[in-house]
């Protein structure tokens, strides 16, 4: 007899909890507010404006307790520029983007917003999937032909903000910088793609400047600037399994511009290849007074397929000559490490350590580097740069 009543228990106990799990997850599910752009007004014609719609959406997710999602089907969807801000009542809000977003083709209607599409003071944003059409080809025309122009828009720009995640997506044709990471903390770009012409002017795909905490993965980089350009006061970034080319590297820098500047410390960038790319690995500072500096750099696993500069640091960077000629750089370059560097340079010198007479780099690391150049021996320029080799090192190290 008790064993009945025991197993009708059970069976009661385990009946309740199946109950709460199921009831638990419907409420989960219910608890995601969903804002389709269409259903306020936008329309993936290519044509409309459908500004208003997206700033109604996002209007309406920031003021959601509940995560959000704001979803953008498929279709091509005219976009003046856009500020998303924060403080929102919730830190949970998704762009879902099936479709793709397009700026003006009048590069004058958003060449002097700065930014394209703007997210400042959020915590927890997420842009998944989706292209982001910049429509520069005109512009760039325009620089290109020395005309009078204006300097172009930013295509995502994310500014004071913690927490976000930039996945699957692609940025096509920016005016100016494809993505920039400015004052922000913990953010994860994966799988994105940049697409825009070697000749592209001002076009850097990735831009990351004081923040900490930045991941870049499995992402590939065409573009007529830097593919990853790192500024002042970035810490902790970590950059893996990205493909460069066409463009001008992965470059910290420049740095130095001002008197008074964020250091840029614990740097990684880890399985990477450049191909016809003018710079490989690649950190420039100005040459003029600066309080800056780089350090405890990483540069591991990276393949060169002809490069003009593979290995490069330059610290007389002086465009025009403008603004620093006869005086010397500011910013101290140490704990730089190049480890199993491979592939072939497009000039003689693959490695280049010109640094600051004032400054000298210090504690340099070439460990198992082998770079080639086709029709001569490859070789080494040093000045004003001290550290080690070991292993393999080719061309013979001149630290």
């Amino acid at each position: 007899m008790e064993m009945p009543m025991m197993r009708r228990s059970i069976l009661v106990v385990l009946g309740v909890l199946v109950t709460t799990l199921l009831l638990g997850s419907s409420a989960a599910a219910v608890a995601v507010s969903t804002y389709n752009v269409v259903s306020l007004g936008a329309k993936g014609d290519g044509k409309t404006d459908s500004t208003e719609a997206f700033l109604s959406a996002w209007a309406k997710a920031c003021e959601s307790v509940n995560p959000a999602v704001i979803y953008v089907p498929a279709g091509r969807f005219f976009l003046k520029n856009m500020v998303f801000s924060g403080q929102c009542k919730n830190n949970a809000i998704t762009f879902r983007i099936a479709g793709t977003l397009v700026a003006p083709s009048d590069y004058q209607v958003i060449g002097n917003a700065g930014n394209w599409i703007s997210f400042q003071y959020v915590n927890g944003v997420t842009i998944s999937g989706g292209i982001l059409d910049g429509q520069g080809t005109a512009l760039w025309d325009c620089k290109n032909s020395g005309k009078s122009c204006p300097s172009g828009a930013t295509t995502l720009a994310f500014s004071n903000s913690n927490n976000i995640k930039i996945v699957g997506v692609t940025s096509l044709n920016s005016q100016m910088f494809h993505i920039v990471i400015n004052g922000c903390n913990n953010v994860k770009l994966q799988g994105v793609k940049v697409i825009a012409s070697g000749d592209s002017p001002n076009t850097d795909g990735i831009h990351v400047q004081l923040s900490t905490g930045v991941t870049i993965l499995n992402s590939k980089i065409g573009t007529g600037d830097d593919c990853v350009s790192i500024g002042p006061g970035t810490n902790n970034l970590w950059i893996e399994n990205v493909a460069c080319g066409p463009g001008h590297g992965i470059s910290i820098g420049s740095l130095g511009k001002d008197l008074n500047e964020a250091g840029v410390q614990n740097v990684t960038v880890k399985t990477a290849t450049f191909r016809g790319t003018q710079n490989g690995l690649r950190i420039k500072s100005w040459g003029r007074p600066s309080s800056g500096f780089a350090r405890n750099i990483l540069f591991q696993h990276a393949v060169m397929v002809n490069v003009q500069n593979p290995i490069v640091i330059d610290q007389n960077y002086c465009p025009n000559n403008k603004g620093c000629p006869g005086q010397v750089s500011g910013v101290k370059v140490s704990d730089v490490t190049y480890k199993d560097i491979h592939g072939t340079s497009a000039t003689e010198v693959a490695v280049k350590f010109d640094c600051s007479s004032q400054n000298p780099c210090s504690r340099i690391s070439l460990q198992d580097v082998k770079l080639t150049c086709k029709n001569k021996p490859a070789l080494a320029s040093c000045s004003y740069a001290a550290g080690t080799a070991s292993g393999m090192v080719q061309p013979s190290s001149c630290l």
